[in-house]
């Protein structure tokens, strides 16, 4: 057995994106030790480089709180985390200007002024951001703060002990060296889920971060709720080229026009448009095509992001507002912590990239405040020589299953559209039987030749248990709401599911149970439900 490397500092931030940065850099503030870890290179990878555009909110600009609220609620159809969503838009003003002073440009017209794109008078303004650039300005601005980054570092399991988290291991993938990351707090800031779709640029974000907080006891919540975005059918793998053939330059709404077969024009209903192209796919009116006002046209099809749930809502319960979680010691902020905040559709505009930088931010004061309250912690052996053996064990094999091979049969199980896009109880699951066999015997026979494969291997192992977590939610949610949609409940259903699906394991089983939004949260009910609930499904 390879020996581990120890590597001690007061606080441990995992991902390097825009919630890590913001995390390492305001924990580093405080005059603690900060190391951050991130399985590709910070400034390169996951969606923080292809960031098209920042939500912010003035009220110097004419925004209005008050309206900004009423379309996030009504929008996410009354299951989002309004405390969460207030805080965002408070603070997003704050972040803006602290990107501004690191370098982060945004586009600007022929007058220098900044490019807006705006819901209306009153409403927040969504900024489009220079492409290609922020990722690397946050990267200059970590190494401004002296934060040591450790890239090409992949992150197995967290280290828990006596109730709480002590820190992470993982192994360097160019060494292929065991690495034991000790740490007084530790944040994750790890991204999104997906089960690599050739589209949207979520194909490196495999819901690590979840899948680690899962094992060590968290609760995980928002799996049902579907990210749906779209791409072309000719070429899915070309995501950005693509919006810019559509008439989309940054984050500017689209100009085009969508249609189906017959010519039919699709609603457009805010969070939930892509969904309305698998409604169109099961009607059989498929294809659907973008038409631009210059009459250019291209066949699309959604599901450019399958694995991902609505921005923001869906990963590791919150415990306050401060990026704490239930486990001691565990923090975690943007795409990996479930506050919530747009509920079940997304509003888009920039809103998932200004969350990530406001909760990135309250999660690094969070940890840091806590790191200083606690000693360092002292290792148990036993657990690290576990856990080292878990992380390495596809190496060990001489033979079984390449995670290449089982991240396909995932695919082939999981993504086509009347799985988790139209959703019945009896299609999903037989999935959740298909799953659950990957999960028990393909998981474990994983192989890895080099340190690659092994990334791949343990990719494919959180791969398999985001789609278990998806499944089982979108299960024990009895309703449609949102992206949420079931050809067998097609109507949302209030009171009852006037609340959020939270997952923990209980002896060796994963477990979903309800916890209700707060009564002063919900609409009112005296209102008709067609008024309270534009959008409508099929079968209604």
């Amino acid at each position: 057995m390879t020996e581990e490397k120890v590597i001690e500092s007061d606080v441990l931030v995992i991902g390097g994106g825009m919630a890590g940065c913001f995390a390492a850099i305001r924990a580093k503030e405080q005059g603690l030790s900060v190391i951050l870890v991130e399985k590709g290179y910070v400034g390169r990878s996951g969606a923080t480089s292809l960031a098209a555009g920042l939500m912010v909110f003035n009220p110097d600009w004419g925004n209005k709180l008050d309206m900004c609220m009423e379309r996030i609620n009504s929008v996410g159809e009354y299951v989002n985390n309004r405390d969460w969503a207030e805080i965002i838009f408070k603070e997003s003003y704050a972040r803006y200007e602290e990107l501004l002073s690191w370098g982060v440009e945004f586009n600007k017209d022929t007058n220098g002024r900044p490019i807006t794109n705006s819901m209306g008078p009153g409403y927040s303004e969504s900024l489009q951001l220079t492409r290609g650039q922020i990722a690397l300005v946050l990267r200059k601005q970590l190494d401004a703060s002296d934060i040591e980054i450790r890239d090409r570092v992949m992150i197995t399991d967290l280290i828990k002990q006596d109730g709480g988290i002590a820190g992470a291991l993982g192994f360097d993938r160019d060494s292929n060296g065991p690495l034991v990351f000790k740490a007084r707090a530790t944040v994750l800031c790890a991204g999104t889920s997906s089960f690599k779709p050739f589209a949207f640029p979520v194909s490196g974000l495999t819901g690590d971060g979840a899948a680690m907080a899962y094992r060590a006891g968290a609760e995980i919540t928002g799996k049902e709720f579907n990210f749906t975005t779209r791409t072309s059918a000719e070429r899915p793998a070309a995501w950005i080229a693509n919006l810019r053939s559509q008439g989309v330059s940054g984050g500017a709404p689209a100009l085009s026009k969508f249609k189906n077969v017959l010519g039919d024009e699709l609603p457009g209903v805010p969070g939930v448009f892509s969904l309305n192209m698998e409604f169109e796919t099961h009607a059989g009116r498929a294809p659907i095509y973008s038409e631009r006002p210059d009459g250019k046209r291209t066949a699309m099809i959604g599901g450019a992001a399958s694995g991902a749930s609505v921005h923001m809502s869906e990963g590791i319960w919150p415990a306050n507002t401060q990026g704490a979680t239930s486990l001691p010691g565990l923090y975690a902020a943007g795409e990996s912590y479930g506050m919530i905040p747009f509920g079940a559709t997304y509003p888009g505009g920039g809103m998932a990239f200004i969350a990530a930088a406001v909760s990135g931010a309250r999660a690094g004061l969070g940890a840091a405040e806590y790191a200083r309250s606690v000693n360092t912690p002292v290792l148990d052996g036993d657990e690290i020589v576990r856990l080292t053996a878990l992380a390495r064990a596809p190496l060990e094999r001489k033979g079984g299953f390449s995670p290449g091979w089982v991240t396909q049969v995932l695919k082939n199980a999981v993504i086509p559209y009347f799985i988790l896009f139209i959703k019945r109880g009896d299609r999903m699951n037989a999935a959740l039987t298909m799953v659950e066999f990957m999960r028990d015997h393909l998981s474990p026979k994983m192989f890895a030749r080099d340190p690659h494969e092994l990334r791949l291997a343990h990719e494919a192992k959180n791969m398999v248990l985001n789609a278990e977590m998806k499944l089982r939610a979108s299960l024990f949610r009895t309703e449609s709401r949102g992206t949420h949609y079931r050809e067998d409940y097609p109507r949302r259903d209030d009171p009852e599911w006037l609340a959020w699906v939270l997952l923990k394991e209980e002896n060796g089983r994963m477990k979903a149970y309800k916890k209700p939004v707060p009564r002063e949260w919900w609409p009112d009910l005296s209102i008709p439900y067609e008024e309270r609930y534009p959008a409508r499904f099929p079968g209604e």
